[in-house]
């Protein structure tokens, strides 16, 4: 029993020491081998280990803190409403990072991969890489739909050439629903930063 007081103390100090619980939940799984030894790792990739530690999730107020400095610096660089940003990744994955949608979207802003490319981000899941092209991209958006939010919002969901097709929003329930939920967002986010 001591030694499984001491594990999790050690398991703790290391959290705090080398980052490794700071960014997001870190679940800890742990297996004991025919050794008696026991192995502990943050990713479930081997049926013997099970979970040991299971760390909270943070609510989505928590993450904005967190990447308020990278939103903030890649808006200015980009000249993009960062209220705007944090509404995409809101109504895109809720501000996990890890998310995968079932089209293959990737990440917080979900990148899909050829869009990911174009925008020279190599690692979608990390945050940093994420947000910065992402917001190049709507950048983009907005330049082509001449700053029209609702229009580049369209476009980030079902594509720019969707939206100039239907010479607007595309008659699809998914990105009619996705343009009213970040609307939404961006309202709550632009008048809560007054």
């Amino acid at each position: 029993m001591a030694s499984m007081k001491f594990m999790f103390s050690l398991i703790v100090l290391l959290c705090l020491v080398f980052g490794f619980c700071s960014f997001t939940s870190a679940d800890i799984y742990r297996y004991k081998d025919s050794k008696g030894i026991w192995h502990f790792t943050n990713i479930q990739k081997d049926t013997r280990y099970t979970l040991y530690i299971r760390t909270k999730d943070k609510k989505p107020a928590q993450y904005i803190k967190e990447y308020e400095g990278i939103i903030k610096q890649a808006t200015q660089r980009f000249d993009v409403d960062p209220s705007l940003v944090k509404a995409v990744i809101k109504a895109e994955s809720d501000f996990d990072h890890k998310a995968v949608s079932r089209k293959g979207a990737q990440g917080l802003m979900q990148l899909m991969p050829e869009t990911a490319d174009d925008m020279e981000v190599s690692d979608p899941f990390n945050p940093e890489e994420n947000i910065y092209g992402g917001i190049r991209y709507l950048s983009l958006l907005l330049k082509r739909f001449k700053q029209d939010k609702t229009l580049a919002i369209a476009a980030y969901n079902a594509g720019p050439e969707a939206v100039e097709t239907y010479g607007g929003i595309p008659p699809f329930p998914e990105t009619k629903a996705f343009v009213a939920k970040v609307l939404d967002f961006h309202k709550e986010y632009a008048s809560s930063a007054k």
